[in-house]
């Protein structure tokens, strides 16, 4: 009898496994063909979608309260060289249809900025004006403040940019301006901070005895806390803002918090690629130190230096290239390397020396990028570019290699690896590269007022070609946002949240 049911227990138990396993294999299969239909169905939309969104991760929308954290986390393999849209015609289109910015003069884009009337303290307080009366502007028609010369200078963008902006107030926007001042902030294609950044970290970033913390460190915190409780900076989360941090070493303490904004910098050096890359930030030049070379008449024999180098040679990180070229170098008769600085007359010995050099080279330092390569182009002198990791200004619609020479760093500091590389570059080559420097010059100088093709205008329309990717991000923003608080009001009442990707 017990083997009778034994029986019938090992029957029944079979008959639920076929069962089961029948079932099971049945649901996989309706998902898998439904996996298949609507993705049939989406694909092209999808498609597109991926390819004018290159880096899903950063511009990705979540609808949980781990979204900012997860974001904060995301390091993209290509690192602060985040990938742009394949496509120059692409670029273009998009440009295009920019939004707001508005095409005044003709075919001509005009970005409307909006500035924030910060107190002086942040700006030309820095310079030692005195506010008058109740502005918190100068004059600029009677009285333009000086900017502290020397390498002070190479970081000046702040203040060409924001006297830009002051001046297109003076008058009628003319047919060369490139941005113009908008005091309705709802109108504006991009949010100003005018915080003379750089200049706060040369000359406040150092604690006094009687100091808890340097005049630098507490004006960032008093930006964070003003630019966060903006109407402005909560409509967009910050995505429209623009914020000047040329200096490495600026905006140390307020970057990881004003991230979403787009930063105008030197390089990526010192930032994560989460905080700071290529696909929303503008890379702008160096004022350079060296004097612009007016009536240059100089050719390929009269330039008696082949290669030239005068500065920091024994750097950290990245500069390490440096030492290694010295030593290969220093005895090439024709090869100019050597210690140099802006004391004792380094500035005058640097604009002699580049002048009559054929090549200067453009090693990386601390950080990628230095002032070197815009006294080069200034100079007419053919930049060699020794720096993996560099970012130049305007490299979406500026060939570089049409006028610099790019050497990888590994390749260079072979023995006699490069100086055979630059020997074998020819007169005929180097007079065409030379001739285009010379086209190239006005787009790496600053100047008041501003004119067409400068740096300050380059700066500009490098900003306009970023409002369609910050119009983009802060509409993405806010799709779960009325579901997130469930609030019946319409989008437009409800300003998206402070560093919600």
């Amino acid at each position: 009898m017990a083997e009778r049911n034994v029986s019938a227990v090992k029957v029944v138990s079979r008959k639920s496994l076929c069962f089961f396993f029948t079932m099971t294999t049945f649901l996989f299969l309706m998902s898998w063909l439904f996996v298949l239909r609507s993705t049939r169905s989406e694909g092209s939309s999808n498609s597109i979608a991926q390819n004018l969104l290159p880096n899903s991760k950063l511009f990705s929308t979540s609808d949980d309260s781990d979204s900012e954290k997860q974001n904060q986390t995301v390091e993209s393999s290509f690192g602060n060289r985040a990938i742009l849209v394949n496509s120059d015609e692409n670029v273009e289109a998009i440009t295009r249809e920019s939004g707001k910015c508005s095409s005044t003069h003709g075919d001509k884009v005009v970005l409307k900025v909006f500035m924030y009337d910060l107190p002086s303290e942040f700006h030309f307080g820095l310079l030692d004006w005195k506010d008058e009366g109740k502005s918190v502007w100068p004059d600029i028609k009677t009285n333009i403040p000086g900017y502290p010369g020397g390498l002070n200078l190479q970081h000046s963008i702040e203040y060409w940019l924001t006297l830009d902006i002051l001046a297109s107030e003076l008058s009628e926007p003319s047919n060369s301006r490139t941005a113009i001042r908008v005091r309705n902030s709802s109108e504006a294609d991009v949010i100003f901070v005018p915080f003379f950044s750089s200049l706060s970290y040369n000359r406040y970033s150092k604690t006094s005895p009687r100091e808890k913390k340097s005049r630098n460190k507490v004006l960032q915190e008093k930006l964070v806390k003003y630019l966060t409780a903006q109407e402005e900076w909560k409509r967009s989360g910050g995505r429209d803002h623009l914020i000047l941090a040329h200096h490495p070493n600026s905006m140390l303490d307020a970057r990881m918090k004003l991230w979403p904004a787009t930063f105008i910098l030197s390089d990526f050096g010192r930032y994560p690629p989460n905080v700071a890359n290529v696909e929303k930030d503008v890379i702008a030049p160096y004022k350079h130190v060296i004097g612009s070379y007016v009536n240059d008449d100089s050719s390929f024999d009269s330039r008696p230096t082949l290669l030239y180098f005068q500065g920091a040679i024994y750097r950290k990180d990245g500069g390490y290239a440096r030492q290694e070229l010295f030593y290969l170098l220093k005895e090439e008769k024709d090869v100019h390397f050597s210690f140099g600085s802006v004391q004792k007359g380094g500035v005058k010995k640097a604009t002699e020396g580049m002048r009559s050099s054929k090549f200067c080279l453009n090693i990386a330092g601390d950080t990628p990028s230095s002032n070197r390569l815009f006294d080069a182009i200034a100079s007419h002198c053919v930049p060699v570019i020794i720096s993996d990791q560099i970012e130049l200004p305007y490299e979406d619609v500026i060939d570089y290699s049409e006028f610099c020479i790019f050497v990888r760093t590994r390749d260079a500091i072979k023995k006699k690896y490069l100086i055979n590389f630059i020997r074998s570059i020819g007169k005929d080559e180097w007079t065409r590269m030379r001739n285009k420097l010379k086209e190239v010059q006005s787009f790496y100088e600053f100047q008041f007022p501003s004119k067409e093709g400068d740096a300050v205008q380059m700066i500009w329309q490098a900003i306009a070609r970023k409002v369609p990717l910050m119009k983009l991000k802060t509409n993405r923003s806010r799709r779960f946002f009325r579901s997130l608080h469930g609030k019946e009001k319409g989008l437009k009442s409800i300003p998206a949240p402070a560093n919600f990707w």
